[in-house]
């Protein structure tokens, strides 16, 4: 949109290429760092790491596993995410608020806490375990393996499913749904021929980020895989291991992965224009009171998945207050010594630098995605729209190849940002960006143009009108994203772990080191001030929002 009298090259032509230059550096030099390190030697191209991968059944058995583990989660997910969102949106069930919470409290916190409360309860020596065995007089192992991976990431990524799922029926027109039963369809057709097709796209838009999520962690197949190896734990333990590491084909690994997330990116994209719908919610779905087996069924179903999914949290929680020895061992009295080791002088500096390099993230994160999103739909450009295209990469490329790919660009010359504070902040920002902005473009595309027109015809300048009239009615809902991205960001670990150093070290990182120490004490401790911190955030996003649930 130009007004009248406004110059080709102007304020908002320098931020553009501003902009453009910062993705420039941090996004696509990384990733030509990794093309370089994965293709070309002194003697040009060389395409030996590739059929080394190919070749050898060690590495593409990795991958297989990983495509084994990642669609057997997302489908599990869906299975779970879906009939939670369909009964929580249609059926009143007491205490909806909280069970909401504590299924958005589920899915923030990062998998491995997720895997190593999995093994507190069904370890060999878990606490349920122990009476699986004393009751049934068995000799149960433990949930370890391809299995126990599974139970982790499903239980972890349906609440991602959900809230796609729920903020889909949020905007249902439900006098479909009445349309259809006055036609003599029964509850089950009424759910998988109009409720089901309606929320398609957002129920693949949710399918590909548990895909994304799932495929890319490392943490939960390295602390309960027990010789299942995946792709992203062969990738990190091949870049950061003690031994047999080669930066050649780790990049390589990396360029692998980046052209698998792109393939999945593009036939989600794909689909969800193929399925999308136009819907206005007219009058929109509303809980009903149920009754008989419908009520007793929905209140099962709820209450129970609720429980499964916050148990690893009410786990982390508890243990946190019960004394160990030699930090591994839980001797079941109840003591602070945790947090007394954790809050000592020495270990203090993970919690402080979790907040700090959180803050400071997230002012670059709600800046850059206001401008972004001003740009892309205010300022439409040949220059904006390849800004726009830009900023979904970070969205499609997991955080362990970020992070490699930072290593690869600015460890050296000109830059030597490696393990600086400065190089975790610009990784933290780059990794939730794209959903900020996203959700800030949606935001200014429902901010009639001519509010700000009426503002420059009264003598007012592009820039202040931007400043006094845009930016303060984009700014609630700007808030409330920056509020979520500020959860997910505290809970980074995949890229962190890799661009970390001792005096760089996060919430994360510390927790993820002390549970590969078997140091459960003090992982207990972390996890427990993580997870409040959540809490916390997410009590404030309802308040900023007005609203009682998070749905996307």
């Amino acid at each position: 949109m130009r007004y009248a009298g406004e110059k080709k090259f102007n304020l908002w032509t320098v931020l553009t290429l501003l902009l453009l230059a910062a993705f420039l550096l941090f996004v696509i030099f990384p990733i030509g760092m990794l093309i370089v390190k994965s293709l070309l030697t002194g003697d040009g191209i060389d395409l030996s790491y590739f059929v080394k991968f190919f070749t050898k059944k060690y590495y593409w058995s990795a991958l297989v596993n990983s495509f084994q583990v990642t669609v057997i989660s997302t489908l599990v997910s869906c299975l779970i995410g879906v009939p939670m969102a369909y009964l929580l949106r249609s059926v009143k069930i007491p205490g909806s608020e909280l069970l909401n919470i504590l299924i958005v409290i589920s899915y923030l916190s990062p998998p491995f806490i997720g895997a190593y409360a999995w093994i507190q309860l069904l370890g060999r020596n878990g606490f349920i375990t122990r009476i699986i065995n004393a009751l049934l007089g068995i000799k149960f192992r433990g949930i370890y393996g391809f299995a126990g991976i599974i139970l982790v990431f499903s239980l972890q990524s349906f609440p991602l499913i959900y809230m796609y799922v729920s903020g889909a029926m949020k905007n249902l027109d439900n006098s479909l749904n009445e349309a259809a039963e006055s036609l003599g369809c029964n509850a089950f057709q009424r759910v998988t021929k109009v409720i089901f097709p309606l929320v398609m796209p957002s129920l693949l838009a949710g399918m590909l980020l548990v895909f994304m999520r799932v495929f890319s962690d490392f943490g939960t197949p390295m602390i309960m895989g027990e010789g299942y190896r995946t792709f992203p734990q062969m990738l990190y333990t091949q870049f950061m291991g003690e031994v047999g590491t080669n930066d050649g084909f780790a990049a390589t690994m990396c360029i692998i992965v980046i052209i698998i997330a792109l393939m999945f990116f593009f036939i989600q994209k794909f689909l969800g224009r193929r399925f999308t719908y136009s819907m206005t919610a007219l009058k929109p779905m509303e809980a009903q009171k149920a009754s008989g087996w419908r009520k007793i069924t929905a209140y099962l179903v709820v209450y129970l998945v609720t429980f499964v999914a916050a148990l690893p949290q009410i786990t982390v929680i508890v243990t946190s207050f019960i004394g160990t020895i030699n930090g591994s061992l839980f001797t079941g009295e109840f003591t602070l010594d945790n947090y007394r080791s954790i809050f000592s002088k020495g270990n203090l500096m993970a919690i402080k630098n979790t907040y700090l390099f959180g803050l400071e993230a997230i002012v670059v994160v709600v800046v850059c995605g206001i401008l972004i999103s001003y740009l892309s739909v205010r300022k439409r450009s040949t220059l904006t729209g390849v800004l726009d295209v830009l900023t979904m990469f970070p969205y499609i490329i997991p955080g362990s190849v970020l992070g490699i790919s930072f290593i690869y660009a600015f460890n050296g010359a000109p830059f030597f940002l490696g393990g600086t504070a400065l190089v975790m902040i610009i990784s933290l920002s780059i990794r939730r960006m794209p959903y900020t902005i996203r959700s800030s473009t949606a935001i200014i595309g429902q901010i009639s143009p001519s509010i700000e027109e009426a503002s420059i015809s009264l003598g007012a300048s592009q820039v202040k009108t931007f400043l006094r009239v845009t930016v303060p009615m984009m700014l609630p809902g700007v808030l409330s994203g920056a509020i979520m991205s500020w959860i997910t960001l505290i809970s980074e670990l995949s890229s962190s772990v890799i661009l970390h150093n001792s005096s760089t070290k996060t919430l994360t990182v510390a927790i993820y080191s002390e549970v590969i120490r078997s140091n459960f004490g003090n992982a207990a401790a972390y996890s427990t001030i993580l997870t409040l911190t959540s809490i916390i955030s997410l009590l404030i996003f309802f308040k900023v929002s007005g609203g009682k649930d998070v749905s996307v």
